[in-house]
């Protein structure tokens, strides 16, 4: 029984799977074509001929052929090696590390070898790996196996993936936004672990997203909401030639946009929201016509037909349902404000709602739904930062995108907005 246990924990410390073989160049050369790819593919002997490869030129230059006579001018010599690491394909492999001592008996480092030992595209890996399903605990068994990979213990990946998603939080928290040409915001909360994650999704010229960024608050209040529009500036967020900004509604999303941006932003309250607020007032049998009616009234192009549809509407809900009739007037033209732009037409279908946002609050879950204990704070934001980042590439433009200059040049013109200078004139 104790032979066994030793026998257990030794191959858990060991943390090994076999010897690792390497393939020269000469034997590559003689491979047939069908034996390179299946090489290619694996990826593991290919590299580590490669690095052993470019260890060797640094060596030489460093200390000359090997077995030739000593040049003066040569000031470093062979000293045996040592054991190391490097990253291929998310794990760590050994080698042997070739050492050189100058004739001081200084040893001289191999630059080649420190860039090979930290493996950003290995961690890269493993973090998608982790962000797509494989737990921590499990990563040993569901990893791509490698022979002679170390490293794949639960902690040691979960201390990987807690670095490389720090990364990916500063990297999004740190974006110079001065490169991106928005024109339209898009900014809506997402329950996220028992907090509320409001996220800011840009809108460039070309009809690209843009992930902003990300605040935590318990609600979506003012306080917190005004600072973080207000740091979307200062780090470079132009809204000098106008911002159309997408909100659902909330009183305290829109009270941060008027304080932060002043008169340099309108906003549209998402259409779908106020329908379904106004049906859920009335009987279940009635909502889905009522449903109907509103979406026809929104779906007029032009702002007075489209406003008059809306009120007529609120004027027969006053007889039937005046709680159904007030939520449909509050806020009311802030629904229409792509009809007041003139351009509902051509980019209605994209910028009416914050579907947008909360399409892509579907993917954040299926990237974030595994993780059945959130810790901290600290967690949440690196896992929500990761998740964002990951599904950004991913992204369509927007429909419609060739008529967003039409949305910029309305924006001017309804703000005030002096073309020359790019300021705002006093209202």
């Amino acid at each position: 029984m104790s032979s066994v246990l030793r026998s257990v924990r030794k191959r858990k410390k060991g943390r090994t799977l076999g010897a690792v073989d390497v393939i020269d160049r000469a034997a590559y050369a003689e491979l047939e074509v069908d034996a390179k790819v299946e090489l290619i593919r694996s990826l593991v002997p290919l590299g580590l001929m490669h690095i052993e490869e470019l260890l060797d030129e640094e060596v030489t230059a460093l200390a000359g052929e090997r077995y030739a006579r000593k040049d003066p001018s040569v000031g470093g010599r062979r000293h045996g090696s040592n054991p190391g690491t490097v990253g291929l394909a998310g794990q760590r492999v050994p080698i042997r590390v070739p050492r050189i001592r100058h004739v001081t008996e200084r040893e001289i480092p191999l630059r080649s070898y420190e860039a090979l030992h930290g493996d950003r595209a290995g961690n890269d890996l493993l973090l998608k790996r982790v962000l797509y399903g494989i737990s921590c605990r499990n990563y040993a068994a569901a990893a791509e196996a490698i022979p002679g990979a170390i490293g794949l213990s639960g902690s040691t990946v979960s201390r990987a993936f807690i670095q490389a998603s720090a990364t990916k939080l500063r990297e999004l928290q740190e974006r110079d936004l001065s490169r991106e040409d928005v024109v339209a915001l898009v900014l809506d909360g997402k329950t996220f672990a028992e907090a509320t994650m409001v996220v800011a999704l840009g809108i460039t010229m070309t009809g690209e997203k843009r992930f902003l960024g990300f605040v935590e608050t318990d609600t979506e209040n003012e306080k917190v909401l005004t600072p973080f529009l207000r740091s979307l500036v200062e780090r470079g967020l132009d809204v000098s030639q106008g911002l159309l900004v997408i909100v659902d509604g909330g009183k305290g999303l829109r009270a941060a946009v008027r304080k932060a941006f002043r008169h340099r932003a309108l906003v549209q309250r998402c259409q779908w929201h106020k329908r379904e607020n106004v049906v859920s007032y009335v009987a279940k049998r009635e909502q889905p016509v009522w449903r109907q009616r509103l979406q026809r009234a929104y779906n007029r192009p032009e702002y007075d037909e489209a406003f008059a549809a809306l009120q007529s509407l609120q004027q027969e809900l006053e007889d039937r349902n005046q709680s159904a009739a007030g939520s449909l007037g509050e806020g009311l033209d802030e629904t229409l404000t792509l009809h007041r732009l003139g351009v509902y037409g051509v980019l209605g279908r994209s910028l009416k709602t914050t579907n947008g946002l909360e399409s892509i609050n579907a993917l954040i879950e299926e990237r974030c739904a595994k993780v059945d204990h959130w810790q901290n704070s600290s967690q949440r934001q690196r896992w929500l930062a990761t998740a964002l980042l990951d599904i950004e590439p991913r992204l369509r433009k927007v429909m419609g995108y060739r008529h967003l200059p039409r949305l910029r040049d309305a924006l001017k013109r309804a703000l005030k907005i002096d073309t020359t200078t790019s300021k705002t004139k006093a209202a």
